[in-house]
Formats: structure tokens, C-alpha cells, sequence
């Protein structure tokens, strides 16, 4: 037997091809879901056992129908909470929804699950959510989008960063957006882009755009380089989906009047709503390994924030990279802690910690009968 890995839209057709090319084979096919989205244009796959002497066929298939879908269209996702995930296991983060127009490093879209369930424990609804140190955002967008809050305060001191959402969020997502769609990648283009001077705040954003999705790993500080093989040697655009890129800006433009922008201090803004009852927090400041790589502001007095969360009324979500520092600090300071299984930009398996004042809505979670999604498999059997 041979294990393949097929877009999920393909099944029913492979059904009909092996009936009507091999009715000689009683096949059953055991099924499972993965992705490869770096392989597969149509998004979501199915891994699929066929006989070996069947699986070059199958694999000449797929990639026919494969040509036909639409690059890097974001697939279907069920909606899956903290009590569909095991906390010692990685979330395939192609089961979530990919809302920003970012690849940041130490994005969070792994953490949507867990951020549905601690938003939906809170009663009343958040009318706000504040997420001080926003970067692509992931977690506001998320709880703008799915209502999990009334209102989004997204916070973010780098200036280029910062001139994405404004632009986003001030009446001025179309321009953005079609510009993207307009834009031929090449590496001369991109150097034009890079080299020159913004003059205004939409094409300060459309640079940093460009810069986000062409350097590697998404990384925008000084000193980045850009990306040379990329993914199965797709070079400069193993990470370009202009059509998607637009979608997501529109979807977000759609919908601005739930949020709100900040270019500035998120530990300032923490303060200006640390007596909102009624308020949450998420709050995801620069780790203390990597941050001083991975970004243009990453100095944060990792004590002074601690004991600013203790303080205010309303709830608090924190992660952070596992360390004894983060650690200490989250036993002097009151709050519970909980690790997580994560992977970064590289696939390799890390921990990161969950830190709040109370993570009972993790413990109920997880202790809920809700049955693995992630570990669910069906049995197909072929008709002869």
C-alpha cells in the first residue's frame, strides 16, 4: 500500500476513476486530514491509501485537478474550540482560519481554539478586547470577525505595521487591495518596492506588505534578508497569494466599524483601560529569546507588564515562550500558567504558555466530552 496526500475537493473523483480505470481492485481506502499547502493549490488534503501499483496515477490525477483550483484559497474550517485539541499535541493551524493579511513571526493562529473558548467563558460578551502588542493581529481579527467581543482595540508601535491597519481600517482597504492584485513579483520589483522612499501611508503599507511576504520567515526587522528557494523553489513567491492577501483586506475593510487602531504604547493603552470591568486583554508581547531578531520594537519590562495586568478589572490572556524567567514571574504576580504544544515557522515542535489570573475555562475545556476532531478517521470502502 502506498499513503498519498490529495486535495479533499478530489475524493469523489478519485472514487469514480478507480471504478472506471481499475474494476478489477477491491480497494479500501483509509482516510485522514493533513495539509500541504505548500504542494496543493485547492488548500485542505486527505490522506489516502490506494495499492502501490495504483498511486502514480492517482498522484498524475490530483495534480491535473490540482491546476484547476484557485492559489491559496483558505479552506473551510470547522469551528474547533480548546475542547477539540489535545494540549500536548500541535494544532494543524490549516483547520483555522487564516484572517490576517501578515506572516508574522510568532503569529498566533495556532492559539484561535483556545482564544473561542476563554472569550466565549466571559459573561457578559467583552465589549472590548484590547490586544496591546497586535503585530498581524490574529487573535482581534478573529474576535472582531466571530463577534467574541463587541468591539477590538488593536495597538502596535511599529510605524510600518502600523500604517497596514490604519490603511486597512481608514476607508482606503481597495486601494491596498487591488494594488496587490496588480502587482507583478518579480525580484526588480520587489528592490524597487523595498528601496524606495513611501510617500504616504498607503504605499507605506503596500511596502510593508511586500517586505512581510518576501523575506524570510515574514521577519521585517533590519537585517532580514529575502527569501531565496522558498517553498519547493518557488523562490520570492512561496508566500505571495495576491488574490488571497486581497480577499482578507477587503473581508477586514467589510467589517472596520468593529474595530479600532492604535499606533502607539500597548502597555500605555493597558493602563488607559485597566479599570474596564468588562474589558479583555490579549496580550502577546515580544518573547524574551527571540524578540530582539524577530522585531523592530521588542524591548518590553516583562516585570512592569506582569504586575500593570495584575491590576485591571478585566480578564487577562497572556503567552509567552516556556522559560523560568516567565514562569517566576507568573507565580510572584498571581497568575496560573499552562503549557501548550506549538509549532513555529520551521515545523519544529515547541512549548508555549498559556498565562491568566483564572484558566478554569481551559480546565472545563478540556475535561468537556467534546470528541477529538483532530485524531477522527472514517473508513471508506469501494464498491466492486
Amino acid at each position: 500500500m502506498s499513503s498519498l496526500s490529495v486535495p479533499r475537493s478530489s475524493i469523489p473523483c478519485y472514487e469514480g476513476l478507480t471504478l472506471h480505470l481499475f474494476p478489477r481492485y477491491k480497494t479500501v481506502m483509509g482516510r485522514s486530514s493533513t495539509t500541504f499547502s505548500g504542494k496543493w493549490h485547492s488548500g485542505k488534503t486527505t490522506v489516502v491509501r490506494v495499492p502501490q501499483i495504483l498511486a502514480n496515477r492517482v498522484i498524475q490525477y490530483a495534480r491535473e485537478l490540482d491546476t484547476q483550483a484557485n492559489v491559496a484559497r483558505d479552506p473551510e474550517a470547522i469551528y474547533r474550540t480548546a475542547a477539540h485539541v489535545e494540549l500536548n499535541q500541535p494544532i494543524n493551524v490549516a483547520a483555522v482560519p487564516h484572517r490576517s493579511p501578515f506572516r508574522y513571526p510568532g503569529g498566533k493562529t495556532w492559539l484561535v481554539p483556545y482564544v473561542r473558548s476563554w472569550l466565549s467563558s466571559l459573561r457578559p460578551r467583552p465589549q472590548l478586547l484590547i490586544e496591546p502588542f497586535a503585530g498581524g493581529g490574529i487573535v482581534g481579527l478573529t474576535a472582531g470577525i466571530e463577534l467574541l467581543a463587541d468591539h477590538v482595540i488593536l495597538v502596535e508601535k511599529d510605524a510600518d505595521v502600523a500604517a497596514v491597519w490604519k490603511v486597512i481600517l481608514s476607508g482606503q482597504a481597495e486601494w491596498l487591495a487591488q494594488r496587490i492584485e496588480e502587482f507583478s513579483l518579480t525580484k526588480a520589483n520587489v528592490l524597487t518596492v523595498l528601496r524606495k522612499a513611501p510617500r504616504n501611508p498607503r504605499e507605506r503599507a503596500f511596502a510593508t506588505i511586500i517586505r512581510n511576504r518576501v523575506q524570510r520567515g515574514g521577519i521585517m526587522a533590519a537585517g532580514a534578508g529575502l527569501v531565496k528557494n522558498g517553498e519547493n523553489g518557488r523562490g520570492l513567491s512561496s508566500r505571495w497569494y495576491p488574490q488571497t492577501l486581497a480577499e482578507r483586506i477587503r473581508t477586514i475593510a467589510e467589517m472596520r466599524e468593529r474595530f479600532s487602531f492604535v499606533e502607539g504604547d500597548g502597555m500605555e493603552v493597558i493602563q488607559s483601560y485597566a479599570r474596564e470591568k468588562n474589558a479583555a486583554f490579549f496580550v502577546d508581547p515580544p518573547y524574551t529569546v527571540a524578540a530582539r531578531r524577530l522585531y523592530s520594537h521588542w524591548q518590553v519590562d516583562q516585570r512592569t507588564l506582569f504586575n500593570l495586568l495584575r491590576r485591571v478589572e478585566g480578564s487577562v490572556l497572556l503567552t509567552y515562550d516556556s522559560t523560568v524567567e516567565i514562569s517566576d514571574l507568573a507565580v510572584e504576580f498571581g497568575f496560573e500558567t499552562q503549557a501548550v504544544a506549538m509549532k513555529n515557522t520551521h515545523h519544529a515542535r515547541m512549548t508555549e504558555l498559556l498565562v491568566g489570573k483564572d484558566l478554569t475555562w481551559l480546565r472545563l475545556a478540556q475535561a468537556s466530552p467534546v470528541s477529538r476532531a483532530r485524531t477522527a478517521q472514517v473508513t471508506l470502502a469501494f464498491p466492486q
